[in-house]
């Protein structure tokens, strides 16, 4: 079987990497030189602690299981299962903690709740002061601006000539069954396309889908010089629950009713998320805007916010700011869906709108959608 694969990021690079895993010959076509999307612009979190019970845990779970294998393969994607602490300072977040560990699939995400010492234990550079925090033994992490570099280098040396990667292409039209032209004219046909083209929802894919239910969702997020010891976990603040399904309680209830975030925390949706690089730095962020068109500059306030919280956890300054960016990554509008699959033309398939799970769950949806189509 031939597979086209549409898009460079880390959901096209997968479904590449399945399609390879199972004989197939693929071609893999990205419009720039390098994928600059979501996939490169986040945490690199394989992020199983929040996910909503039954299909997205599921599928987070079996993501996770996969990317140790991938790592344990191809080392230069920094697969490191390094859990994550949620601390907590008040007792309705303490609740929400509680609530957390009582759920009946707390054992399959490891939770456990620590108290402060404990939690110290295990992330010694947490010196701030909190009163206990949450832990989840299977949440992970990966380097996201070079995981899909190290994979596709491995693909091209282990597929025996049977992988190719395309950049600097933009698919333009669909010219048959399992056929598509790109903006050389060039025409590539196959026995499948798939196209994971991110949050690039215009051009092709509006053509092929005008009523795509899948939104674009922005983002902010920056990054330290490096912080000179070990941050042994990803780091999460107690706003991180307003986010997630898996906390969603009567205590979260309690929590969101009696305790407000801080104001520029709440005017820009905001959670702390922090996760360690390989060479030390710090990837801190985020915020969240739904509203269209989106800013094309970062505002200030939300970083100011961010570095208060991780100083108040470290108890210590935050490193030198190094970078600052923002990002857009395409989301179900139901979003108790793992991602939108759809054919939409013969022989080809849209794969997009994982929203901020597509670096988590990225290999289990390529997994199931080779499934789905008998590859």
């Amino acid at each position: 079987m031939r597979v086209i694969v549409v898009g460079g990021g880390v959901v096209g690079t997968m479904h590449a990497w399945q399609a390879v895993e199972r004989g197939h010959q693929v071609v893999q076509i990205e419009r720039e030189a390098e994928a600059r999307g979501a996939s490169l612009r986040n945490f690199g979190q394989i992020w199983v602690s929040g996910r909503a019970g039954g299909e997205e845990l599921d599928t987070a779970l079996r993501a996770r299981e996969l990317w140790e294998r991938i790592g344990a393969e191809v080392p230069g994607v920094g697969f490191r299962a390094i859990g994550s602490l949620t601390p907590v300072r008040t007792a309705r977040e303490y609740a929400v903690a509680e609530a957390a560990l009582a759920r009946p699939d707390a054992a399959a995400r490891g939770f456990e709740l620590l108290d402060a010492q404990q939690a110290r234990t295990v992330n010694p550079a947490l010196r701030g002061a909190f009163e206990a925090a949450l832990w989840c033994e299977r949440d992970a992490a990966v380097e996201p601006r070079t995981a899909q570099l190290h994979l596709r280098q491995a693909l091209t040396t282990r597929a025996a000539g049977r992988y190719t990667f395309l950049p600097g292409r933009e698919v333009r039209e669909v010219t048959g069954p399992g056929a598509v032209r790109d903006d050389h004219g060039d025409v590539h046909r196959g026995d499948a396309v798939v196209l994971a083209t991110g949050a690039w929802l215009s051009g092709l894919v509006r053509e092929l889908a005008p009523d795509l239910p899948v939104r674009r969702v922005r983002l902010q997020m920056m990054q330290t010089a490096p912080l000179g010891e070990a941050l042994t976990t990803s780091v999460a603040d107690a706003d991180s629950f307003r986010y997630y399904p898996a906390y969603r309680s009567a205590a979260l209830d309690e929590l969101n009713a009696a305790q407000a975030q801080a104001a520029t925390a709440a005017a820009h949706r905001m959670q702390l998320l922090m996760v360690q690089r390989h060479d030390g730095a710090l990837t801190i962020g985020d915020t969240h805007a739904y509203e269209h068109p989106f800013a094309f500059d970062t505002l200030e306030d939300p970083y100011e916010h961010l570095t208060e919280v991780v100083e108040s956890f470290l108890g210590r300054p935050l490193p030198k700011i190094r970078h600052r960016w923002a990002g857009v990554y395409a989301q179900c509008t139901d979003t108790s869906r793992v991602v939108h699959r759809q054919q939409v033309a013969d022989g080809v398939w849209l794969v997009t709108g994982p929203g901020g799970r597509g670096m988590t769950c990225a290999p289990a949806i390529a997994e199931t959608t080779a499934n789905e189509l008998g590859w």
